[in-house]
Formats: C-alpha cells, sequence, structure tokens
C-alpha cells in the first residue's frame, strides 16, 4: 500500500466538528502532546515550545501519507483530541489513530471521531485493510480499536517497543459500522422513553 491517501479535510458528526490540523493550532497540539496520557502511552515528542509545536505541526502538513484531524465541541469549538490516519513506513497499510485529552474520557467522543472518519476511508477504492497499532498497557485504546471493528492480528516491535497490532478489512469495518448504526435506532427511542419517565 504505497497509494497516497489524503482524505477530506473536514467532518461533522452529530456533536463533532473534524478539520484538518494547521499552524493555528499550536497551542493546542502543544498541550495535547504533552498531556500524561500521551507521553506514558504514545511517547515524548520533545516539543517543549510553541514554535517546537509549529515546526512539528509543518512536518505533519507537509507529509502527503499523513493526515491528521483536529476533532472540536460543535456547540463551543472547544479542541478536545485528535483523530490521524497516517502510512508509516513499518507498516504495509494505513493506521487509525486517535488521541483525547482524558478529561473527554467516557464521553464517546472518539468512537464517534473515529468512525467519522473510517466510512470516508470506506468509500475510498485504495483501501483494502486498515491497520491500528497501540501498547498492551493502553486498555481504552484497545477497547476503542475493537469497538470500531479492528481485532488483534500480532505484537510487533519498532525501535525496541512491543506494539500491538490490529487489523481489520474494509468490508469487516462497514459492517461494523452499519450494525452499530442499527443498534442507535433501534435504542434511541428506549432511551428517550426511559429519560421521559425519569424527568417526570
Amino acid at each position: 500500500m504505497n497509494k497516497v491517501a489524503k482524505l477530506s479535510g473536514s467532518y461533522r458528526t452529530d456533536r463533532l466538528l473534524l478539520d484538518e490540523l494547521t499552524l493555528t493550532d499550536s497551542v493546542f497540539f502543544f498541550e495535547l502532546v504533552n498531556a500524561p496520557e500521551w507521553i506514558k502511552f504514545i511517547g515524548d515528542r520533545h516539543i517543549r515550545t510553541l514554535e517546537d509545536a509549529s515546526l512539528y505541526i509543518k512536518r505533519i502538513m507537509d507529509n502527503p501519507k499523513a493526515n491528521y484531524w483536529v476533532v472540536r465541541l460543535q456547540n463551543q469549538q472547544i479542541p478536545i483530541g485528535i483523530i490521524t490516519f497516517i502510512k508509516r513506513n513499518y507498516l504495509e497499510y494505513y493506521d487509525i489513530g486517535f488521541a483525547f485529552f482524558s478529561r473527554y474520557a467516557k464521553t464517546g467522543y472518539a468512537y464517534e471521531a473515529t468512525m467519522a472518519v473510517l466510512k470516508d476511508v470506506a468509500n475510498s477504492p485504495i483501501h483494502t485493510r486498515i491497520l491500528g497499532i497501540t501498547v498492551k498497557e493502553n486498555a481504552s485504546s484497545i477497547k476503542l480499536l475493537e469497538r470500531v471493528g479492528l481485532r488483534f492480528w500480532k505484537e510487533i516491535k519498532v525501535e525496541n517497543d512491543a506494539l500491538l497490532l490490529y487489523s481489520a478489512t474494509v468490508a469487516d469495518l462497514v459492517s461494523t459500522a452499519q450494525r452499530s448504526q442499527y443498534e442507535k435506532q433501534n435504542t434511541e427511542p428506549k432511551n428517550k422513553i426511559r429519560n421521559s419517565t425519569l424527568s417526570a
């Protein structure tokens, strides 16, 4: 898979906006990559100043095989995390990635944003398989990868780091998305009834 895959510049979901990472996001990016969770599970990028952040973003923007989106809350325009879709030298296919501030954990935002990108990927004819990588200590990442339809494939070594490699065919991802939509449609009315009862 050597073809370049540049996807849509922006996405909108029920609650979120996803826009391409730009130099205007340097303050947000600086905070995100220095968050304890990023350093623990992704690694220290040695970004110590806003200038470092801007230079890092510039390298991302200049890489045709790297897609980064800033995820924002629609109603407040607050950046809460990123979604990535990257072709790495050590992987045969593109991998989907995500990183969010811990204060937005357990809200469903990461799943919602990831699915928005994966639905677009599924419509691209150059993709047959999507990968995901994480470390075994990152239980939240593993849970999300599995929820969007990826399954554990094997463990790989990258620069002495042990990474878990997840994989799925695009067809499998489409099936997962369709099943998720079906479940959402069939649970929403029940939730509305339950909420009405509780508020009565």
